[in-house]
């Protein structure tokens, strides 16, 4: 047989219905002299029937099956590698694929100058909504040859292992495989080698397609996707300490900071915009496997942060339950604290200065600029205190907004309720009454049937917003609703019936719990939007354009 010039490794359990569509990315490459090997983690459904048909098939693909489920992605990799005849290697997952000329593009960035491994560019589609963006993008934007990870220390954050082709000497030489019996395997691994590796080039190029299912059922969720889990927090933390003491070994102690940084900004926000949502008893347990962790990791690390994350780490190190709950709402968004405290020497998250040295460091939030931010960007926060469902489609809200700077000026403000359906804004007037200072009250009633549609109807979410105005200039904040409210249902017949649509009223479920409303047509308006569609094709509109040229 001729031997192949890279073998690209399939991993799968259970994934029957999609391993036929990778293997398909990888058939259909550009560079033709590959080996596929797929890897079957001893599954239960009809993976080894779809394996073997798809090795009939082509004689570039091997079946291999584990003879007992590993539980996890390394075994399957490693096992892969043993059989392997190519001198370059690859990894790809069963629910994912690779552009077509992924191999050619990574295996001529090799052959170009030796290095020791080559990546490119990860596409992330979402699967429910199928939008594309960039991993990483800055990390991959232009070609480049590094010697060693110490020239570019931010790659820590690009720890996939399937980004990548790997020299089957480079693994050799320095016995690498995937750690067995772990979760987040990819990062140590990465890790790995990164620090091992003497060179490795970067192409700006997409070399894989990686789906991700944001609400995939627990069942079936990745194990990223599984951050409910206890055992997956401590998964993760006992992945970075393998992390840290192989920085120690291999003589990249110095680089622990830049390790750190990429831990709190990454796997600790993975976490982070979840916590409101957790019970007192998993966020004790939490804090019981993080706490210990984040002692360990520079100081260096935290400075690097938005002030608003160093205030969710602080509370969770002081035990502060509660209050990291609100602090964590609107994580990534201009939400204020609910008040603030200052001491002479600075201005601190919540009622009291902190006791300790690192509180009073971690907690002052004067750089926020709470009170002197320009008015367009100030920081306020606007809760929902209260949700009453009227006739048909209305909704009163009591909305409580909370101005820590004091940016306002005392007494009643003007505020309104802006909501964006298709391209037509709608927006509700109403008004805030002061309660205390920085704190103020009001009452706003919605009537959903009266927004304006585009004639096709609209099919989408949206999350209002306040909006406040002082001296000709505006702000929008967020509107958060209570984390749990039941979800209210109505049908609106807009355009005197002609135009039916589907309204829910619901809390975001995720993030900074937005109140969100959704639109779906139904009945005429449905088929309405499908028309108008297809009439709205590009080809259509171009057809259209061709002939009123034509005409004059």
């Amino acid at each position: 047989m001729t031997t192949p010039d890279v073998t690209v490794t399939v991993i799968s359990y259970n994934d029957a219905a999609r391993l036929p569509r990778a293997v398909a990315s990888l058939r259909a490459q550009t560079h033709r002299n590959i080996e596929i090997v797929i890897s079957d983690d001893h599954s239960t459904d009809d993976t080894p029937e779809v394996a073997r048909r798809l090795a009939a098939e082509d004689p570039r693909i091997r079946y291999l099956r584990l003879p007992e489920n590993s539980g996890g992605c390394s075994a399957p990799r490693n096992r892969a590698i043993d059989i392997a005849r190519a001198p370059y290697l690859m990894f790809l997952d069963s629910d994912d694929e690779l552009p077509p000329r992924a191999v050619e593009l990574l295996l001529a960035a090799h052959r170009e100058r030796e290095v020791d491994f080559t990546m490119g560019a990860v596409t992330r589609v979402r699967v429910d909504s199928g939008r594309r963006t960039t991993w990483m993008p800055h990390l991959v934007a232009e070609r480049r040859t590094l010697d060693g990870i110490a020239a570019d220390p931010r790659l820590f954050f690009e720890h996939l292992s399937t980004s990548k082709m790997y020299a089957r000497a480079f693994l050799d030489r320095h016995e690498l495989r995937f750690p067995e019996g772990i979760h987040y395997e990819d990062q140590l691994f990465s890790a790995q080698a990164y620090c091992l590796a003497e060179a490795f080039t970067i192409i700006p190029e997409p070399v894989y397609t990686w789906y991700i299912e944001p609400y995939a059922a627990a069942a079936s969720a990745s194990i990223s996707n599984q951050r409910h889990k206890i055992s997956n927090v401590a998964d993760r933390v006992h992945v970075q300490r393998l992390i840290d003491d192989f920085l120690v070994t291999s003589g990249h102690a110095g680089l622990r900071e830049d390790k750190d940084y990429k831990f709190l900004k990454h796997d600790f926000r993975m976490y982070a915009g979840d916590l409101p949502y957790r019970d007192t008893e998993w966020l004790s347990a939490f804090a019981k496997i993080m706490n210990p962790y984040l002692d360990s990791l520079a100081d260096g690390a935290f400075v690097q942060l938005p002030r608003p994350e160093r205030v969710v780490l602080e509370l969770l190190r002081e035990g502060r339950l509660d209050d990291l709950r609100l602090a964590a709402r609107g994580l990534g968004q201009p939400v204020a604290p609910r008040e603030v405290t200052a001491d002479g020497t600075g201005t601190y998250w919540g009622g009291a200065v902190p006791s300790s040295e690192r509180g009073r460091r971690e907690l002052d939030v004067s750089d926020l600029e709470l009170e002197t931010r320009p008015f367009p960007s100030a920081y306020f926060r606007h809760e929902i205190t209260e949700l009453t469902p009227g006739p048909g489609a209305t909704l009163t809200l009591a909305v409580r907004t909370y101005d820590p700077g004091l940016r306002l000026p005392v007494g009643p403000q003007r505020a309104g309720l802006l909501l964006t359906p298709g391209k037509r804004r709608m927006t509700v007037p109403f008004r805030l009454d002061p309660v205390r200072p920085g704190v103020f009250e009001g009452r706003v009633r919605v009537d959903l049937g009266g927004a304006q549609l585009p004639l096709q109807g609209f099919a989408g979410t949206r999350h209002p917003v306040i909006r406040l105005q002082r001296q000709g200039l505006a702000n929008g904040g967020l509107l958060l609703a209570p984390l749990e409210f039941p979800s209210l249902t109505a049908r609106v017949e807009y355009r005197s019936g002609t135009a039916p649509h589907e309204v829910v009223v619901e809390p975001e479920g995720r993030g900074a719990g937005r109140l969100q409303v959704r639109w779906r047509p139904v009945g005429a308006a449905l088929l309405l939007r499908r028309v108008v569609r297809r009439v709205d094709h590009p080809r259509v509109r171009g057809a259209a354009r061709l002939v009123a040229s034509v005409l004059r």
